[in-house]
């Protein structure tokens, strides 16, 4: 239970249909003062007690679960290293796999629990070849399955999504139907352990030393020439527009993007937007939900809060190759290509490296 309205309801309905729930709030800081105040994540001191109060109503017990050092290691460890690596993490896919269903699920089957519910935005169904699917949630709006899609089989035969058929503005009215004060409660947003959001600005802080440059050139990537400086590869991300502090403008007067980032030399390199089209990816440390496809004509999503992307897509030896039909735009080293078979999420894997070319 985060603290939220969707959590809160998916509980409710879970101890509605019959099961025994009992209600666990993740504490995830190492130092709970520095948690932000106000709803804009999903782990404060606030939202803590916005739970307590939601498992009161509902009948249920509820207890805090510490497990900030397995999030620090697995979560905020992996974001640091991979923007210093020059490449785009997604730390919520990070934190499914590795805390809520994995070191939650660990801990609650060797309780005696048969699975772990939460209020994420996706369906579960019994696939044709008796394993378990899981598919979009009927709210596309919502729809989170893009950051479920690391799950594997055993995960996702040990999880419930209660909320999958519903969409939001029904989960809030059923909240205040049943008296829980979170049915107003803004979503949550922006990652969790940046207390203000500025996630270059945090990174900066961060990395210190670690960073392996500590500052580099601006170039151009038709010319070459250098535009300006910058004081660490960190804070840029592939398809960035914004923030450049480019003082020379490009010479047909359009604006310029993030292409390319060097962490070694620390060299970021920008042009047009046409330059950031990619037709073919190539993915690494793969997660299925299921069967492993050899080759699969489907959609790939890119992005959170993406569309979706029809692509080709074959898998071998512990890599993923994506030819997308249509191209894409943007996409960086270290996201995550989330693959579907229609609503049906086949699994993950995260990017390694894209390109323009179909040989």
């Amino acid at each position: 239970m985060s603290g939220g309205v969707d959590s809160a309801v998916a509980a409710a309905r879970a101890a509605e249909a019959g099961h025994d729930v009992t209600g666990i709030h993740l504490a995830l800081s190492r130092n709970p003062a520095s948690y932000r105040s106000g709803a804009r994540g999903c782990c404060t001191i606030e939202d803590s007690n916005d739970a307590r109060r939601a498992a009161d109503v509902i009948g249920i017990p509820f207890y805090v679960w510490d497990l900030s050092e397995r999030f620090h290691e697995d979560v905020v460890e992996d974001f640091m290293d991979e923007y210093a690596a020059g490449r785009t993490p997604n730390p919520c896919l990070r934190c499914n796999e590795k805390i809520k269903f994995a070191a939650v699920l660990d801990r609650a089957l060797a309780l005696g629990f048969d699975a772990v519910a939460t209020g994420h935005y996706a369906q579960l169904r019994p696939g044709a070849d008796g394993l378990i699917e899981m598919h979009r949630a009927v709210d596309h709006g919502k729809d989170q399955s893009y950051v479920l899609g690391v799950l594997d089989q055993h995960q996702l035969a040990h999880s419930l999504f209660p909320l999958g058929d519903t969409t939001k503005d029904v989960v809030r009215q059923e909240a205040a139907a049943r008296g829980l004060l979170v049915a107003d409660k803004p979503d949550s947003h922006d990652i969790c352990f940046v207390a203000d959001g500025d996630n270059a600005g945090w990174l900066r802080e961060k990395l210190g030393d670690r960073a392996p440059n500590h500052g580099g050139a601006i170039v151009d990537d038709a010319t070459g020439e250098e535009l300006g400086r910058h004081t660490g590869t960190y804070g840029f991300t592939i398809g960035q527009r914004k923030g450049l502090r480019i003082g020379t403008p490009a010479a047909d007067g359009k604006p310029r993007f993030v292409l390319d980032i060097e962490p070694v030399t620390g060299t970021v390199t920008v042009g047009p937007h046409e330059r950031l089209a990619v037709s073919r990816l190539s993915a690494i440390k793969p997660r299925w939900c299921g069967t492993v496809p050899r080759r699969l004509e489907g959609t790939v999503q890119l992005r959170a809060h993406g569309g979706e992307h029809r692509a080709v897509v074959a898998t071998g030896d512990g890599a993923v190759e994506i030819e997308l039909l249509d191209p894409a735009y943007g996409i960086a080293p270290g996201q995550a290509a989330v693959i579907y078979d229609g609503s049906r999420v086949v699994g993950s894997a995260t990017i390694a490296s894209t390109s323009t070319g179909t040989s």
